[in-house]
Order: structure tokens, then C-alpha cells, then sequence
């Protein structure tokens, strides 16, 4: 039954043509659902190159168009990725109808960009931005529809694509120039949302995200080539001032798109796919022409593909183009037909049926064909399962070998983070003066603006100056050729003269021969024809010279309204010309009024950022000496000295605003720099009161200063400049002077090692010369004196050497010590630079090594008194307190920068107990010594009567209160003594009043007895 239906079914079988058209249409269509599908990784070549294919056999886009608006591109954002990219590279390599055809779709690529725009995380953006450079494609081949799709052209090409009308150049650059912005965006956009920490560019979601930045490298290669030639072209066509909006954003292009070359090449990804060009280290300099012979065209390559298609997909192509190749589908021709016998028609037979044993025959073949390929695709994929195996093996190994590598980058990381966190802790201290840096070069960029729109009215003005210089030329010529009509009227009026006395000569001629008429008529008769002629003669000429005389009196009057009309004219040219230089020196005033306020606003706003500085924390980091703040005080001062003449100089003639605006901004840009350096020199000034006092001045000078920009900013307040600048330039002055006394005071940074290690060894001099001399005086003593003398001397004199011990084994302690805490952080510096960067502690050490040694000398002194010369034994005890406030204050500037668990300090501060100790024996003794000589000398009242008994009490009583009055006053003394003393000390050391940095020493300071 099945063999009778074949022929049937073979009935309405398709022409050739039609079959291998649909046939083409399939296997597009299953290229581009290939190709474009949901997995996250790059498309592949084959089946961009088969999509490309079929456009060509398609003759267009239709048919890509109607398969790839069907696809979920509105519903997953991968898919929608690869249709942005499958697109771009059928536009740049499809049929030239492509682009033609794909203008009708820009409408549903921007919905589709607009779509995928409110998505701002993942693709969202990036499927925005691709839309966007595929509209400005397709507009662009709209605009320029000679350039092909890869934008492949020659120079020539290029040239007469302009049609040699720099018109049509200057547009084609611009349209380029947003091509090239949009391909800039798509790649800013890609590397941005991408984390550059990982190897990206080697996993497949990487890949998929990069592989559009081909097609852009294509493309943007030669847009570059095309802009850069186009633009020498401009300019060689049009002034420089012309195209420099072209330049400057050529300029921004070439930055930009050089960073992508350099970005995309670094990534392994692209090494394989595309060789990249390197745009030259700095752009071409398109005013000179020169340049175009040595510039160099950027080319990309390509590398050769493997042409080879991936073995499954050849089963996949094979089964669908053979398909039909499985049932033989050729048409059964009928047979002949018989032909009549005897002559009769034969009726019409049915078709002949083929033998059934053959087509029995033609199956079992087949089925034996089929089962061989089967049993060969089963060694293949056996085979293939194997090489499999083994690749993953491999692969597992690699994995281990990355997870070990992952470790070791991981722990490489967790080092660079702490080390980056340790430069960002040093970078902002920097970032504070650099930005102070970049804020000045800001108002020196706009100070450089202001001067050069300065320069363009200087330059307005001076042509308005030579025009009115051509207007009053034109009124010298009209006033010559007045003076050239006033003297013909002179030549004619002289003309007319000679003619009247010619006809007044001639009139007396005729009354002459009037009277000689009777004495001669015979004469006159005979001359009366001659008469008649003459008088005929002369009637003719009189008339031709009233003629002349009137044809001259017309010409007079001619002359005469020329003259009127030229004076008329030149009174209106006058005017006009009175009138023009007033809108000009009115306008220019006003333009100059203009400059000067902006000056002063700026000027203002420099001085306002100058005062608000000054409360800035940040600026507690930065200090200054008073040298230079002394320095600044001059150019300051000099600067608002020339201010008052300068503005006297332009109300007077309105003249030397340039001057004037150049005055106020050095002026506002010297007090800014001494508000700042006043206040750094203020928070690190010696003397709280003079850093108080020179801070008070520099919001003095902020607030004189700024009142004074206010004045200048109106012409109808300038009267009080005067006064404004007076108070300003005296509050200057003050703080100059507040800088001198601030000068020489304190230690120099460079030389405080050397004098902290020369008043150790002065105090440890001080203290072996102390010990010698009371050892000294204890064996004198011992030699000389017996007694009660003999045991008070030995009793201080044994004090005074066990304090001078426990003072030096004090000593020995604190420079252990000290090795110890410089050794531990000075670290790569050498030990002066560690004294230098830490001058306040070095000085605390200066200070109190003065202080021990200062007692020593005062000790032996005071023992001296009381052992030779009998002196008050309150002297050793005063001398004792000193010493021990001077150890006290070595061991607190030794423990602020020591270790809490070093050892050394712990013997520092045993021996700061001994020193202690010392010092209450010396005191103990030295109270001992007193009541001792006191009970020898005590009063023996056994004798006395009752009055001698009252005399000796009223004496004792006086005593007292001359006694109390006495110490009241020395106390007095001593306080008064006290402060000065720390104010020397502080002028001279350089000692900081902050005591808050020491708070936690001070508990561990050892106590002093009274």
C-alpha cells in the first residue's frame, strides 16, 4: 500500500530552486537562534559568519530581521546582548543592502534601548548604550551613504566623498566625532562593569560582555584615520580660530580612545581575537602641515580563522541538508505508452507499479547504511568520551593548582590592603596642600581669563579708535574741498573785476570820441563806417561778457550752496563724530567698570576662602616660620601702598584700570597667603600669648580686607578706601611686628641632637663635680670640726652623696633608656633626623638635663653654706626639691615615648624612687641638723627676772611678725620669679603649653617630698 501512496506524496514535491532556497532559509535561521541564545558567553564565529552568509543569499536583511525581532530580546538581557552584537556585525560585514534595510527598524531599537535603560544594574545599561551606537550607525550610512558598512575607504575615496566643499568636510568630521563618542561611551560603560581585580577577560561571562569591543576597535580605527586627515584638510582651508572647537574635541577623543586601545590590550582575552593598534604619546599638531607626512595610519589585523567547523555541528548541517537524501525523491517516469494494435485506439492504462522485491532491496540497503554510520558515530563519540576524561583530569589538576594560587593571591591581597590603608593615612596629609595647590592655580587660571577678556576690550577700543580716526580724515577732505570752492569763487569774483574796469575803459573811450565828435566830423565821417563796426564790435564783445558774467554769476551761486551743503555736512559729521567718541567713552567705561568690579569680586572670594581656611582642622597639620611670615608681611604692605595711588590715578583721569585691576588681585592673592602662613605660625608659635595675639590680627586683617574689596566693588563708596586701606595696612604692620618677636626663638631643628647629647653629658659633669666637691668637703670636715658641728656636717654631707648617687645611677637609667627608645623609632632615619622630626620631646630633654644640672651647682652650694660658712640649712632642702623636679621631669620626657613593657623603664622608674628617696633623706637631715642646733642653742631662762622675761618675749613676738612679714614677701618673690622663669625658659627651649599630651605620665611621677 505504502509503495502505491510514494508517487502521491512525490506529486507535490517542491522545484529544486525552492527547496534549496528553503532549505537556506532554515539554516539561517537556526544559525542565528545559535547564535543568539541564552547562555552566558561570547557568540560564536561560525555562526556570525554563517548569518553573514545568508545575507548575501538573501540579497538583505529581511529575513535576519523577521527571525531576530520573533526572539525573547524584550525578556532576557543576555539574549538581548547578542542580538546588539549579531546586529553590528552583519551592519558591518552583511550585504550593502543591509544597511539600507535597517533603517526602517531605528524606531525598535530605541524602544528596545529606552527598554533595557530602566534596568541599571547588569546589562541594563550596557544594552542602552550598544542601541545607541547602533542608531548613530545607521544614521550615519543614512547621512554618508558612499561609505560601506566595515567604513573601508581610500584617501581618494575619502576626498571625494566631500565633493571638495569644506562644508561638507567640516559636518562629515562632527558626525564622526559623535560615532566616535558613542563607541567611547559603550566601552566606558563594559570595562566599568566589570571588577578588574579578577582575570574577567578569561571566564565566559567575561567574554560575553567583551567581545562587542571588537567590531567597536574596527570601527573606531578608522573613524580616527578619517578625523585626523579631514581635520588637516580643515585647517588647511579655514583660519586656526575657526576649528578649534574641532581640535578640542579631537584633543578629549584622542585621550579617551587611546586609554581603550591601551586597556583592551592588556587583556589576554583580545590577544588571540584582534591585533590592536597604539595611537602615538601625543596627538598630531594640526597647525603645522607638516606633521601629516610623518603621521602613521593605525591599522587593525585580524588573525586567520579556523575555517574548520566543530564536528557535532557538521552532524547537525549534514542531517538537516541530507535529510532528504535518506528516500530517493526523484520522480517515477511513466512508462511509454503501447502503442494501438490493429489499428484501434487503446484505452488509457494505469501507471506501472515497480516490483516490490526492489524496493524490499533499496530499504534493506538503507538500513545497513545507516547502521554502519551508527557504529562509526559510536567509536567517535567513545572516542570523543574519552579525550573528554582526559581533559578533565587535566582541567581538575589546574583547578587545584588555581585554588593554591587563589590562597596565595588572596594573602598577597590582605597585604596590599593594609599597605594601601597605610598610604592613604600618609596621602591625606598630602591631599591638604595639594589642595591649597590646585586652588591657587584656579584663581591664577581665572586671573588669566579676566586678563584676557581685558585684552579683548583694550582691543575693541583701539579699533573704535581708528575708525573715529577714518571719520575725521573724511572731514579734512570735505574741508579741503570747501577751501578748493571758496578760492574759485575768489578766481571768479577777480574775472568779473577785470571785466567791469575793461568795460568802464572802453565807456571812457566812447565819451572821448563823443567830444572830439564836432572838431572832427569830416574825420568821423569818413571813419563812420569804421565807427559803426567798431561800435558793432564792441556791443558784441559787452554782450559776450554779460554772458560770461552771468554764466559766472550762476556758477558763484552753484559754489555758494556747495558750500552751505559741505558745512552742513560737516557740522552732522562733527556730531556724529562728538556723538560716537561719547557711546564710546561712555561704553568703554562702563565695560571698564565691569572688569574692575568682577577683579574685586574675585579678589573678595579669594580673601572669604582665605578667612574660612583658617578655621579648616586640616590646616592644624601645616606650619611656617616667622621668618617668612615676616618676609610675606613686606610685599603685602607694599602692594596696599600702591593701591591708594592706583585708584587716586584712574577717578582722576580714568585711565590705568589694568594697572589697578592687577593691583587689587595681588593685593587680595599677598593677604591670603599671610592669612594662612599668620595662621600656621600662630598654632606652632612658642608664646601662647604672641600665637593668640598674631591669630587675633590675621581675622583682623581677613575682616579689613574684605571690608575694603566691599568698598571697591561701587564707584559711589570708593571715598572710603582711603581710610579702610589706612586700617588695613596698620593691622599688617602689627602682625609684622608680631613676627619679629616671634624671630630666634626656640631651638633650631637642625642642630637639637647635638645640644640635647652636649646638656646630658654638661648634666652628668655637673653631677660627678658635685659628687667630688661634698666628698671633698665631708673629709675637710672630718679633719677640722668635732662635736655637734662634726655630726650635723656629716650627717648632710652623707645625704647630699647618696642623693648625688641615686641622681647618676638616674642618669645611666634615662639614657639606656633613651638608646633604647631611639633605636626602636627612628627607623631608616639617622638618629639627628629623629631629633629633628620630634623637637618638642628633644627640647622637654634640653630642658630638664638643664634643670638637674642647675641644681647640682645649687646643691653643692647650699651644702657648702651649711658645712663652711654656717649657712640656713633650707638652702639643701630648696636645692634638693630642684633636683628632684629636674629627675622628675627627665623621667616623664623619657616615659612619653618609651614602651610600657620595656625593661628599661621599669629600672628608670626604680631609680626615679631611689632619687626620691635621696631627696627625703637630705630633707629628713637637713630638719634633723635644725632641732639638733636649735636644742644647743636653746634659751636657759633659769636667770632671767620678770622684766628681763617680758622684754625677751615683747623682742620674740616682734620676731615673729617681722618673720611672717618677711615670708609673705619672699613668697611674693618666688611666684613672681616662677613666671618669669618658665617665660625665659619657654622663649628660649621652645617649650608647648599643651600639657594635655603628658596627662597619662604625670600619675606616674614620682612623688616629691615638701
Amino acid at each position: 500500500m505504502s509503495s502505491i501512496q510514494l508517487p502521491k506524496v512525490l506529486q507535490n514535491r517542491k522545484t529544486s530552486l525552492e527547496q534549496e532556497r528553503e532549505n537556506s532559509q532554515k539554516f539561517q535561521a537556526l544559525s542565528i537562534s545559535k547564535a543568539v541564545n541564552q547562555i552566558e558567553q561570547p557568540i560564536k564565529e561560525k555562526h556570525v559568519r554563517s548569518t553573514i552568509i545568508g545575507t548575501f543569499h538573501e540579497k538583505g536583511a529581511n529575513l535576519f530581521w523577521s527571525v531576530g525581532l520573533r526572539m525573547p530580546v524584550e525578556d532576557n538581557p543576555i539574549v538581548a546582548w547578542k542580538f546588539c552584537h549579531l546586529l553590528h556585525k552583519v551592519l558591518r560585514e552583511g550585504h550593502q543592502n543591509v544597511l539600507l534595510q535597517s533603517q526602517k527598524y531605528k524606531s525598535k531599537l530605541n524602544d528596545f534601548g529606552k527598554l533595557w535603560g530602566h534596568l541599571r544594574e547588569g546589562y541594563g545599561t550596557l544594552i542602552s548604550r550598544y542601541c545607541t551606537l547602533l542608531i548613530t550607525k545607521l544614521k550615519f550610512h543614512q547621512q554618508n551613504p558612499k561609505f560601506p558598512g566595515n567604513l573601508q575607504v581610500t584617501p581618494d575615496e575619502l576626498m571625494n566623498f566631500g565633493e571638495n566643499d569644506i562644508n561638507n568636510y567640516f559636518q562629515m568630521a562632527v558626525e564622526m566625532f559623535e560615532y566616535l563618542d558613542d563607541i567611547l561611551a559603550l566601552q566606558n560603560a563594559i570595562f566599568g562593569s566589570l571588577d578588574m581585580s579578577r582575570s574577567n577577560s578569561m571566564t565566559s561571562s567575561g567574554q560575553c560582555r567583551l567581545a562587542p569591543l571588537v567590531p567597536c576597535i574596527q570601527d573606531s580605527s578608522p573613524l580616527y584615520d578619517y578625523c585626523v586627515k579631514m581635520l588637516f584638510k580643515l585647517h588647511a582651508s579655514l583660519p586656526a580660530d575657526v576649528v578649534s572647537g574641532h581640535r578640542e574635541r579631537f584633543l578629549k577623543i584622542f585621550g579617551e580612545l587611546k586609554q581603550f586601545y591601551i586597556n583592551a590590550s592588556n587583556l589576554q582575552y583580545f590577544k588571540n581575537l584582534i591585533q590592536i593598534p597604539l595611537l602615538p604619546d601625543s596627538p598630531p599638531n594640526f597647525l603645522l602641515q607638516s606633521d601629516l607626512r610623518t603621521y602613521v595610519t593605525p591599522v587593525v589585523v585580524m588573525p586567520e580563522e579556523n575555517l574548520q567547523p566543530d564536528h557535532q555541528d557538521s552532524i547537525e548541517t549534514a542531517s538537516f541538508f541530507e535529510a532528504a537524501d535518506l528516500v530517493d525523491l526523484t520522480p517515477v517516469q511513466p512508462p511509454p505508452p503501447v502503442p494501438p494494435q490493429n489499428g484501434r485506439r487503446s484505452s488509457p492504462s494505469p501507471p506501472a507499479i515497480p516490483p516490490l522485491p526492489d524496493i524490499v532491496a533499496q530499504r534493506d540497503q538503507l538500513i545497513q547504511q545507516l547502521q554502519a554510520e551508527i557504529l562509526r558515530l559510536k567509536g567517535e563519540i567513545q572516542k570523543l568520551l574519552a579525550q573528554h576524561e582526559e581533559i578533565y583530569s587535566q582541567l581538575q589538576d589546574q583547578i587545584v593548582d588555581l585554588e593554591t594560587k587563589l590562597a596565595q593571591k588572596e594573602s598577597e591581597l590582605t597585604q596590599e590592603r593594609q599597605t594601601k590603608e597605610e598610604l592613604l593615612v600618609k596621602a591625606e596629609a598630602a591631599s591638604a596642600a595639594e589642595e591649597v595647590q590646585r586652588k591657587a592655580k584656579e584663581k591664577e587660571e581665572k586671573f588669566q581669563k579676566l586678563k584676557d577678556v581685558y585684552g579683548n576690550l583694550r582691543k575693541e577700543h583701539i579699533t573704535l579708535l581708528r575708525q573715529k580716526a577714518d571719520v575725521e580724515k573724511q572731514l579734512n577732505v570735505s574741508r579741503q574741498k570747501a577751501d578748493a570752492l571758496l578760492k574759485t569763487q575768489t578766481t571768479a569774483e577777480e574775472k568779473l573785476q577785470a571785466l567791469l574796469s575793461e568795460r568802464s575803459t572802453l565807456e571812457e573811450g566812447l565819451q572821448q570820441t563823443a567830444t572830439e565828435k564836432d572838431s572832427a566830423i569830416a574825420e568821423l565821417e569818413k571813419a563812420k563806417e569804421q565807427a559803426v563796426a567798431q561800435t558793432t564790435a564792441v556791443q558784441s564783445r559787452l554782450d559776450r561778457i554779460l554772458n560770461e558774467k552771468s554764466n559766472l554769476e550762476s556758477e558763484l551761486h552753484d559754489l555758494l550752496a556747495q558750500k552751505l551743503e559741505a558745512e552742513e555736512k560737516l557740522e552732522e559729521s562733527d556730531h556724529i563724530s562728538k556723538q560716537v567718541q561719547s557711546n564710546l567713552k561712555a561704553e568703554s567705561e562702563l565695560k571698564m567698570l565691569a572688569l574692575l568690579e568682577s577683579v574685586v569680586k574675585q579678589a573678595e572670594k579669594m580673601l572669604q576662602n582665605a578667612v574660612s581656611e583658617m578655621d579648616n582642622p586640616a590646616l592644624a597639620a601645616v606650619t611656617c616660620s616667622s621668618d617668612y611670615l615676616k618676609c610675606l608681611c613686606g610685599p603685602a604692605d607694599k602692594t596696599l601702598e600702591q593701591l591708594g595711588p592706583t585708584l587716586d590715578k584712574y577717578r582722576a583721569d580714568q585711565e590705568g584700570i589694568d594697572e589697578l585691576a592687577n593691583t587689587v588681585t595681588q593685593a587680595a592673592h599677598n593677604l591670603s597667603w599671610l592669612l594662612l602662613h599668620g595662621k600656621a605660625v600662630s598654632q606652632t608659635s612658642t608664646d601662647i600669648e604672641i600665637g593668640d595675639n598674631m591669630l587675633e590680627q590675621c581675622k583682623f586683617i581677613g575682616n579689613g580686607a574684605l571690608q575694603l574689596m566691599g568698598l571697591l566693588k561701587s564707584k559711589d563708596t570708593w571715598g572710603g578706601v582711603s581710610e579702610a586701606l589706612s586700617a588695613v595696612r596698620s593691622q599688617v604692620q602689627s602682625l609684622g611686628t608680631l613676627a619679629e618677636r616671634l624671630e630666634g626663638r626656640g631651638t633650631p631643628l637642625d642642630t637639637a641632637g647635638d645640644l640635647l647629647e652636649s646638656e646630658l653629658e654638661s648634666m652628668e659633669k655637673a653631677i660627678d663635680e658635685a659628687a667630688s666637691k661634698i666628698e671633698e668637703m665631708l673629709s675637710k670636715s672630718k679633719a677640722a670640726d668635732s662635736g655637734i658641728k662634726l655630726e650635723v656636717n656629716s650627717k648632710i654631707l652623707d645625704a647630699c652623696t647618696a642623693l648625688m648617687a641615686a641622681i647618676r645611677e638616674l642618669v645611666i637609667k634615662s639614657r639606656t633608656l633613651q638608646e633604647e627608645i631611639v633605636g626602636q623609632s627612628k627607623g631608616s632615619a639617622s638618629v639627628k633626623e629623629f631629633y629633628k622630626r620630634n623637637s618638642q620631646w628633644t627640647e622637654g630633654l634640653i630642658s630638664a638635663a638643664k634643670s638637674v644640672a642647675i641644681g647640682a651647682h645649687f646643691l653643692v652650694e647650699a651644702a657648702n653654706e651649711a658645712v663652711t660658712k654656717g649657712g640656713k640649712l633650707e638652702l639643701l632642702v630648696v636645692a634638693s626639691q630642684q633636683i628632684a623636679a629636674g629627675t622628675a621631669q627627665l623621667v616623664v620626657a623619657s616615659r612619653v615615648k618609651a614602651d610600657r613593657k620595656s625593661g628599661n623603664l621599669d629600672k628608670l622608674s626604680q631609680a626615679s624612687r631611689g632619687v626620691s628617696t635621696a631627696t627625703g633623706a637630705v630633707v629628713a637631715a637637713a630638719k634633723a641638723c635644725r632641732n639638733m642646733v636649735e636644742n644647743a642653742d636653746a634659751l636657759d631662762v633659769s636667770g632671767l627676772t620678770l622684766h628681763a622675761a617680758k622684754r625677751l618675749e615683747m623682742d620674740s613676738q616682734v620676731r615673729v611678725l617681722e618673720l611672717e612679714s618677711s615670708l609673705q614677701q619672699e613668697r611674693m618673690r618666688l611666684a613672681a620669679l616662677r613666671r618669669h622663669h618658665y617665660q625665659l625658659a619657654g622663649e628660649a627651649e621652645g617649650w608647648e603649653k599643651k600639657l594635655h599630651d603628658f596627662s597619662t605620665d604625670w600619675s606616674q611621677t614620682p612623688d616629691i617630698p615638701e
